[in-house]
């Protein structure tokens, strides 16, 4: 059962059925949402680095990139929280 199960997932988390899923998946969602990734680029583009807030005395406003870096960083952040409990979980140090 065990070299069942080792084979099942070296096949499923391998490079000969992961990356097809993952490219398939991205050529979907990208013919279902119509390419929206690349028709907006440079409205996302414009919102994240040029577009600057016209009121900025508002208490707790903050811009379009501190929001984006903001959750850029919380993403990151938990992540590697997670990375060092799954490596200290099985015995390192």
């Amino acid at each position: 059962m065990n070299d069942f199960l080792s084979d099942a997932s070296s096949f499923i988390w391998g490079p000969w059925l992961l990356i097809p899923l993952l490219l398939a998946t991205g050529l979907y969602l990208t013919i279902l949402l119509r390419g929206l990734q690349i028709r907006r680029f440079g409205l996302a583009f414009w919102l994240a680095f040029v577009k600057r807030s016209d009121r900025t005395d508002l208490e707790g406003d903050i811009s379009h990139y501190q929001a984006l870096s903001t959750a850029l960083a919380a993403t990151v952040g938990v992540g590697n929280i997670a990375g060092v409990a799954t490596a200290i979980a099985p015995g390192g140090t």
